[in-house]
């Protein structure tokens, strides 16, 4: 059975928009320049009100990951939530789509369910960033990266 080692990073719904002057990514495009007026077109799109996680949700969104990963037989490497978005080195055997679709799934799940449950009509914004990692040192430096660049 083959594996692969994937670098998964998804924001939470508006707080990351296209345009932002931190820098966004276009799909089949990659990294775009800031664009203030695309930004405040898609804020003013917005349905709901952003979301930002609290200390309880990050660490709930953590243990949602790893037990999915466990669940599935994946393996964590690094998982790091933030308040607004959430970083995961993963090696599962199933691909990049299925693997986030899951994870953010299964946080949602996790968030909705718990003692205060995060009760917000998307809790996510759509699709995420992959990058498959090839090499050894590329995991390295990537879990590092999740687990002390934050």
């Amino acid at each position: 059975m083959e594996v692969w080692t994937y670098y998964i990073t998804w924001d939470t719904y508006g707080t990351w928009l296209p345009g932002d002057a931190r820098g966004w990514r276009k799909r089949g495009c990659g990294l775009q320049m800031p664009r203030p007026l695309l930004e405040n077109w898609c804020r003013e799109q917005m349905c709901y009100a952003a979301v930002t996680l609290s200390v309880r949700n990050r660490e709930t969104v953590e243990a949602a990951c790893k037990e999915h990963a466990e669940y599935r037989g994946w393996s964590i490497l690094a998982v790091n939530a933030r308040t607004n978005h959430v970083h995961v080195v993963i090696v599962a055997n199933v691909g990049p789509k299925a693997v986030r679709d899951q994870l953010k799934a299964n946080c949602t799940r996790c968030l909705r369910n718990q003692l205060i449950p995060l009760q917000v009509p998307q809790t996510w914004a759509k699709g995420a960033y992959v990058e498959i990692l090839d090499t050894e040192e590329d995991i390295q430096n990537c879990v590092a990266y999740v687990l002390e660049a934050q």
